[in-house]
């Protein structure tokens, strides 16, 4: 068995199932791994993945399947990528940055090129936050409980991820040119509305919340309120002496956007 991550990438080169998890040709599988991968240690240059050190022989790991492996690798790659594409944009990140030349190879092994690479970074981290969104609790309590708690989120996870808040600006400079090469993003993006749609529904049903608002909508409002704080911290730290990073101004952030949000779907005596 292979010791390295990049050893068991090589030993993967010309056999015949490379590329394909259940049928699915190469590109198609990366933008999968993508979507479906969790946080992984991010490394600072991919010579750090082609030098993970071999295991303990004493305390060997379960040994990873050759389909795990090649998604810890597409995962690792996708993190790096991830840094020079926020830092610099897709017009400014080079593939020698990303890879180095040591382990260029292995970004070409798995990817064409920069641009389906970008593509993966992006569909990963729409995946990320809509994954995140899934796990927030919308039973317990009622229906204006439920949207608070998963409005809190929307505002924290923007404050923690603001790599997230980059990768969205850059990609509208270029008019949404690769997320619409992204055949399953919007699909993937639906998971939100339907969150949204459920609990707009329970909070009419419950006398809460006024009747006709339109999930999309909410959606528009509540991201577009869980941005800016992230998008223009430093402007507008800079014009009005404002720290908008801290625990503590996170934390007022989003009790404020879930006070302005419940104030506009909330039902009218």
């Amino acid at each position: 068995m292979a010791s390295t991550v990049a050893e068991a990438v090589a030993k993967d080169r010309g056999k015949p199932e490379f590329g394909a998890v259940a049928g699915r040709p190469g590109r198609e599988m990366a933008l999968s791994c993508a979507k479906e991968a969790r946080v992984m240690r991010e490394p600072s240059t991919l010579s750090e993945v082609a030098e993970l050190p071999e295991s303990d022989t004493d305390a060997k790991p379960p040994r990873r399947s050759r389909a795990e492996s090649r998604e810890q690798a597409i995962n690792q790659i996708i993190d790096i990528a991830t840094n020079e594409f926020v830092e610099k944009g897709l017009a400014g990140a080079r593939i020698d940055e990303i890879a180095g030349k040591a382990t260029k190879r292995k970004i070409y092994y798995y990817f064409e090129g920069k641009d389906e690479l970008y593509r993966a970074v992006l569909a990963r981290a729409y995946a990320q936050v809509r994954e995140s969104e899934a796990e927030v609790d919308i039973e317990s309590g009622n229906a204006a409980e439920a949207l608070r708690r998963l409005i809190e989120h929307d505002v924290h996870y923007h404050a923690r991820h603001p790599e997230l808040v980059r990768l969205v600006m850059n990609e509208n400079i270029h008019r949404a040119e690769h997320l619409k090469q992204i055949p399953t993003l919007p699909q993937g993006n639906r998971r939100v509305i339907e969150i949204l749609q459920a609990i707009l529904s329970r909070g009419e049903a419950e006398g809460l919340f006024r009747a006709g608002i339109d999930p999309v909508d909410l959606h528009l409002n509540l991201t577009a309120l869980s941005f800016y704080n992230v998008s223009n911290q430093f402007t507008f730290a800079h014009n009005f002496g404002v720290d908008m990073t801290s625990d503590e101004a996170i934390a007022r952030r989003a009790q404020q956007v879930g006070d302005i949000i419940l104030a506009w779907v909330t039902k009218k005596d």
